[in-house]
């Protein structure tokens, strides 16, 4: 069975509508306009109700970057929460080059997934370890500390982890572990001395490179990887994730690999993750595979 995961109702956040390679958001005060390559589909809204919506719209320019626009008295920087049980994340927003603005808000139902999990580890486990690899700007890193776990956050852009570094501030939080290092290296590193985690995040892009200049290409890499994280996954209180934004990617592929690579891996639930948009359309953003 192939699952769908649809972040709840979410006050700050919202996806207006998609189309045409594009989509249109709400986040927070400001609606953004920004490509988006799973859209090949016809808009809802015409493009008069796109203009007048939009607060920041993003053009596109060479070698996959661009600039955007700011209409009126938008910021180009601002925070957003998101209601986390008892707790509250906050995440800063920044306008990239890349049409990127540090949150991926379909990744909120494994925010979710973490802090549950957590909760229930906690109970055998006082202070459960998680590892959060490919962390971005942190939001399953915040969400794993919120919950009371010792966490180690490793990308291999020191601006990114900055960046979440500034995020757990905002959030009230401290003492993640920020590590800016190549995954599979420190993937490496980790089982050689033995150390086990309780909980895995993982969140590889299509394509990368380390900080020494390390290649990486999922398909190739993933399987490689998978089989060293099989070595420092706790056999018993454990949990796994593992997003994939490779275009095409069937979830079926995330299912055998975590087969493949897991003995005691309990329950495992793959399938898609997707934005509801308010005119009615289904925005797919990738495929998930979830394990305790």
């Amino acid at each position: 069975m192939i699952n769908v995961y649809t972040p709840k109702k979410w006050e700050e956040y919202e996806l207006i509508d998609c189309g045409d390679f594009e989509k249109l958001e709400r986040f927070g005060n400001y609606t953004l306009r920004r490509p988006e390559p799973q859209a090949i589909w016809k808009k809802v809204y015409n493009e008069k109700f796109w203009k007048e919506k939009t607060d920041i719209l993003f053009v596109p320019g060479s070698s996959h970057k661009g600039e955007w626009q700011i209409k009126g008295k938008a910021d180009n920087s601002w925070v957003l929460n998101y209601p986390l049980k008892n707790k509250v994340l906050k995440l800063r927003l920044n306008l990239t080059a890349f049409k990127h603005v540090g949150v991926f808000p379909e990744q909120a139902v494994n925010w979710d997934f973490i802090f549950e999990n957590i909760q229930h580890i906690k109970k055998q486990i006082p202070v459960p370890k998680v590892l959060n690899l490919f962390a971005y700007t942190g939001g399953a890193s915040l969400a794993a500390r919120a919950a009371g776990a010792d966490v180690t956050h490793v990308d291999s852009v020191k601006q990114v982890v900055n960046w979440a570094n500034t995020n757990q501030g905002l959030s009230g939080l401290k003492d993640i572990r920020w590590v800016v290092e190549d995954a599979m290296k420190f993937a490496e590193r980790e089982a050689k001395r033995g150390h086990v985690y309780h909980g895995i995040i993982l969140d590889p892009p299509a394509y990368g490179i380390g900080t020494n200049g390390e290649r990486w290409k999922l398909e190739e890499k993933i399987d490689a990887l998978l089989s060293t994280l099989s070595k420092i996954l706790h056999p018993e209180f454990k949990f796994l994730i593992l997003n994939c934004y490779s275009l095409g990617l069937s979830c079926f592929i995330v299912k055998n690999l975590l087969e493949r690579n897991f003995k005691n891996i309990g329950q495992l639930e793959t399938g898609e993750m997707v934005l509801n948009a308010r005119s009615g359309v289904i925005l797919p953003l990738g495929v998930v595979g979830r394990m305790k």
